[in-house]
């Protein structure tokens, strides 16, 4: 039986610490979906196939890994591709709460998956793409937060004129 785990997230852009994430699930698990996935409370700074592309050329190494956006329930997603775990990362007891919520939330739509947590990697505690988006609109530097072809496309699209 093939282990297969979904990742998602808006990764509106996706940074480092979303890399490491699915980089450590793809060692976990037999096959890694990373998945964009829509969330009413944000407003996307880029399409869903924008992101979809950011994430494939940075995860292209990753032999196991494929992309796919939903708009949707996860828990559907889940069940329909028949994975047995949702992937997210932590990074502070903040993200706790809500994720905690969220995976008690989907066991309840599909007992199938658990939720595994990952621990951010100390270096990337702080970051999320509101942090990189907000710092590249006023022309700070990003290229410690996202791969270097993101940080173009973020730089054209957000920099502050």
């Amino acid at each position: 039986m093939k282990r297969i785990a979904v990742c998602p997230g808006s990764f509106d852009p996706i940074t480092l610490g979303h890399l490491d994430i699915i980089k450590r699930a793809s060692q976990l698990f037999d096959q890694v979906v990373v998945l964009i996935s829509v969330n009413t409370s944000k407003t996307p700074s880029f399409t869903e196939s924008e992101r979809m592309m950011m994430i494939r050329e940075n995860t292209k190494e990753f032999d196991n890994v494929c992309i796919d956006i939903l708009d949707g329930l996860l828990a559907d997603y889940v069940k329909k591709i028949g994975a047995i775990a949702i992937v997210k990362g932590l990074r502070a007891v903040s993200d706790f709460e809500y994720e905690f919520q969220m995976a008690l939330a989907n066991k309840k739509l599909y007992n199938g998956a658990e939720t595994v947590f990952l621990t951010t990697s100390s270096e990337n505690m702080y970051l999320s793409s509101s942090v990189v988006k907000q710092i590249a609109y006023f022309g700070g530097d990003i290229s410690h937060f996202v791969p270097d072809n993101v940080l173009d496309f973020i730089r054209k699209r957000l920099v502050k004129e």
